[in-house]
């Protein structure tokens, strides 16, 4: 059988790679199909043109070589039939994986590992997200320094433990004491941006605005939706405001922060953060926690869910999954499903009109402003929650609380008294243990 497929190339002057992929036997082949899927959209993202794709099957990875050793042969001769430039693996390779791979191949080798933190490295903008890409980087090519200096000798002669120490091996003590070194320096300067917006982020939680976090798979609308809310919001410059939207696969890294005051609805925080992908780098994930910890302090979480991709429901489950390892498990949902409009016509959803709302679900188009104003009220009544009936006396010197509660609360009864402004409403238990003062 023979496992090797072409594609049709869309580049020119791009660098040309080979993609490699191993299927396990006891790997659900759709899942694998998938993966190789998204490795090549990787690849695009990462401005390479993927050339060409091999697959191999064994019972489980070759310790030396990953793919087997006559297959690592095959892909030597393709390298020079297609004059290719690197070779990308769709798993996480081992040091001595690598270290042999490069040395038989004689070409730049990576995984899919290092193909993440290359479009990272592409991408960062902000300061803080390129030393948060530079230290993952630093942290991923650590243990893989051994694979990088072939050229030089492990041994030398003389006498002596120091002097018994080759050009190599000492080589390798330089570089992996300036890793180290550098590491702890970017530690130190990301722990300080990390205080900084620790106090930014004390600020917004005492403005009694409500913080929402945008999350998900990367590439499922998510800028698409918060550029949305901007464009329908009562703020100026919008255009300024706004962030990258591009369909690919990590189009935005730096988490932005805005304010959306929707016409009618109570105005919120909005945060857009870095897009999740199966097996995320665990490097990239401890890098990114102060940058993701938006998301673990967010009053609501919008997970945007690209609805038109056959594999939604396996992104539902990285998302959950990457939330729990980031602490954010415990934050009340609401599932966007976006690009609604691309599948309903002549689908098993074509009697679903959007706008469509179902509990804490939400179909609609970002990309149309369709379902804005919806989803707004299902944040609000999320927030919200299960409204009571209450009594309020608000004293006329409180001019803040009375517009706060009118505002937000259905008000049925009100009258004016010697003591204050008495309000009879239906509010929710939040806002009366906010205004427990002012109950009767």
């Amino acid at each position: 059988m023979n496992n090797t497929t072409f594609e049709t190339n869309e580049y020119t002057d791009t660098p040309k790679a080979i993609l490699v992929g191993l299927s396990y036997d006891d790997r659900d082949e759709r899942a694998f199909e998938r993966s190789m899927s998204e490795l090549t959209a990787l690849t695009k993202a990462c401005d390479l043109e993927p050339a060409m794709t091999i697959t191999q099957t064994l019972p489980h990875p070759d310790h030396a070589t990953f793919i087997g050793s006559g297959k690592v042969e095959e892909l030597k001769n393709l390298i020079s039939m297609l004059d290719a430039n690197i070779i990308i693996f769709g798993d996480t390779l081992s040091p001595i994986q690598l270290r042999n791979l490069e040395r038989i191949l004689d070409t730049e080798v990576i995984d899919r590992t290092g193909l993440i933190l290359q479009i990272f490295a592409k991408r960062a903008r902000t300061r803080e997200a390129r030393m948060q890409v530079e230290y993952a980087q630093l942290q991923f090519m650590l243990p893989r320094l051994a694979g990088m200096r072939t050229e030089l000798s492990r041994q030398g002669g003389g006498s002596g433990r120091l002097s018994n120490k080759g050009a190599g091996e000492k080589k390798l003590e330089l570089d992996r004491r300036r890793i180290e070194h550098r590491c702890a320096e970017l530690r130190r300067d990301l722990e300080a941006i990390e205080h900084e917006r620790d106090t930014q982020r004390a600020k917004r939680m005492s403005s009694d605005i409500p913080r929402i976090s945008l999350v998900g798979y990367t590439n499922a609308g998510k800028s698409t939706l918060l550029n949305a809310f901007l464009d329908a919001s009562h703020i100026e410059e919008k255009e300024n405001k706004k962030v990258m939207q591009k369909d690919m696969l990590f189009a935005t890294l730096d988490t932005t922060v805005r304010r959306i005051d929707l016409p009618g609805h109570r105005p919120f925080l909005l945060s857009d953060t870095v897009g999740f992908i199966n097996e995320l780098p665990t490097t990239l994930v401890k890098a990114f926690r102060s940058t993701l910890s938006e998301a673990v302090y967010a009053d609501l979480l919008l997970e945007v869910i690209d609805f038109s991709d056959p594999d939604y429901m396996t992104h539902i489950e990285v998302t959950e999954k990457t939330l729990r390892d980031i602490g954010a498990s415990q934050i009340p949902i609401i599932y966007v499903f976006n690009k609604a409009d691309l599948v309903i016509e002549g689908s098993e959803h074509s009697a679903m009109k959007i706008p469509h709302l179902r509990d804490d679900r939400i179909y609609m188009s970002a990309e149309n402003s369709i379902g804005l104003n919806e989803l707004s009220s299902l944040i609000e009544r999320t927030l919200e929650g299960e409204k009571i009936d209450c009594e309020f006396v608000i004293p006329y010197s409180d001019g803040a609380a009375l517009h706060d509660i009118t505002s937000r609360a259905e008000v049925s009864e009100t009258e004016y008294t010697e003591s204050g402004t008495h309000l009879i409403l239906k509010c929710s238990k939040k806002m009366v243990q906010k205004y427990q003062a002012y109950t009767i």
